[in-house]
């Protein structure tokens, strides 16, 4: 649990939301982020471990310390296309004074048992080929004739033109020294070293090297699957015709995108109308497929908030949703609750573009994040100097979340700066869009000056 959780989970409220009455008394007083945060992480496990191939375990988190069972690379390999030598053998080699050896075969990569190389021979080796037995070094194939007596470029020429059956001579201009172009057995990882340690999110490099050791599946805790869901009739799919008087849906977008961005398999679902049967029944049909739920609009105290119409009350299963009030800006009007027979957790935020993300930010990535068995759950925070030519003003006792360009310390600063992008406003969708960063005005705070040091959550 990341710090703000902590410093709230032992004097935030418990049980689970919409049991008893402490339950709606709770529900009546205002709650703040770090409360809301910790009632909600303290009800989420993380997902159940499961075996998987390696590329369907891309993205999830590593449960098994993984060792490596033999040493990478297995065996001494030549980095270049050239041959195989002994360093006496070439020793002063030069332009005017080649040192001619007797080509006694090829090693390709993948090939059987190479040829041994005695005084005075050489064997053609290719990138990534085992070093054959009596060589010390490689020779470049540029710094040889290729065994076609010409210069460089004959020598490329000779050297990829037969493949298989090398023999004859080869003329060597440079002297090299033990070991010059040889990866050397264990050079990358050693038998019995630690390959991947538990935790570990599983990128492609991880997933490479994994191959690369010869694991075929791992032990992971899988990517979360989350589902969204937009609410209100007045929503139009992008790309239709808008009629007067309707909007395009973002929400659904950009909270399945952040979803996505955190790690978890993510579905859009088309927005829902402003019925409590209809809503009731998208969300029931989705559950299957759902390991958490996040919800936008319908959560306010108005005519038409159709999620607290459909998840106020229990289910046929005892799960609820509890709404609450948030001594925060902007996302006042929250929800959480666990649903269905898998009491899955749902998540209902603001239908503000604004208020909807920052919600995302502040609650449902950290949930996110819990079920993946990630730590810590929030994201980073800094401080940074403020910038611009107004000061910011704040409400006492809400914690704004105002919308900001964060440049990190340059050379000898100890903090970076911000400068507001937009204003307070939760439907400024287009300073959102320029944003890297949120501004954070603690409930006590009711103007903040340029030149001052806040508190800034990178979103980078």
């Amino acid at each position: 649990m990341s710090s703000t959780a902590e410093q709230a989970a032992a004097s935030g409220p418990p049980g689970e939301p919409g049991a008893g009455p402490e339950a709606s008394a709770s529900a009546d007083r205002l709650w703040s982020v770090a409360e809301h945060l910790a009632d909600i992480v303290r009800q989420v496990t993380p997902l159940d471990p499961i075996e998987l191939q390696l590329l369907d375990a891309q993205g999830c988190v590593l449960l098994e310390d993984i060792t490596v069972p033999t040493a990478l690379p297995p065996f001494d390999n030549s980095s270049m296309d050239g041959y195989a030598v002994r360093i006496a053998d070439v020793a002063g080699a030069g332009e005017r004074f080649p040192a001619v050896l007797t080509v006694i075969g090829d090693v390709a990569a993948g090939s059987g048992e190479p040829p041994t190389v005695g005084p005075g021979e050489a064997a053609r080796v290719m990138t990534g080929a085992p070093l054959p037995p009596g060589a010390e070094a490689v020779v470049p194939v540029e710094w040889t004739d290729g065994g076609g007596g010409g210069g460089p470029a004959s020598a490329m020429a000779a050297h990829s033109a037969a493949p298989e059956g090398a023999g004859g001579e080869v003329r060597v201009h440079r002297p090299v020294v033990a070991g010059q172009y040889v990866r050397r057995r264990g050079s990358d990882v050693a038998a019995g070293e630690s390959a991947l340690a538990a935790g570990t999110v599983l990128g492609p490099p991880q997933i490479g090297l994994l191959a690369a050791i010869g694991r075929g599946t791992v032990t992971v805790r899988p990517r979360p699957r989350v589902v969204v869901i937009s609410t209100g009739s007045e929503l139009v799919q992008p790309g239709e015709p808008l009629p007067p008087g309707r909007i395009y849906d973002s929400n659904s977008f950009a909270l399945t995108a952040a979803a996505r961005d955190a790690g978890a398999i993510a579905y859009r679902v088309g927005a829902v109308a402003d019925d409590a049967g209809t809503f009731r029944s998208a969300i029931e049909d989705q559950l299957v497929r759902a390991d958490l739920i996040v919800t936008s609009g319908g959560v306010s105290v108005g005519a038409y908030d159709v999620v607290k119409e459909a998840l106020a009350e229990k289910d046929e299963y005892g799960g609820s949703v509890e709404f609450r009030a948030l001594a925060m800006q902007p996302g006042k009007p929250q929800g959480f609750g666990r649903i269905g027979p898998d009491r899955t957790p749902l998540l209902a935020l603001p239908g503000n573009p604004v208020s909807s993300y920052v919600s995302f930010e502040m609650f449902v990535r950290p949930v996110i994040r819990a079920l993946m068995g990630l730590h810590p759950l929030e994201r980073e925070t800094v401080r940074a100097r403020l910038t611009g030519e107004r000061p910011l003003t704040s409400p006492e006792g809400r914690r704004q979340f105002l919308r900001g360009s964060y440049t990190p310390p340059g050379p000898g600063a100890e903090v970076g700066s911000v400068s507001p992008v937009g204003g307070a406003g939760s439907h400024l969708v287009a300073a959102l869009a320029r944003a890297d960063a949120l501004i954070v005005v603690p409930e006590a705070t009711t103007e903040v000056a340029p030149g001052d040091e806040v508190e800034v959550v990178a979103l980078g």
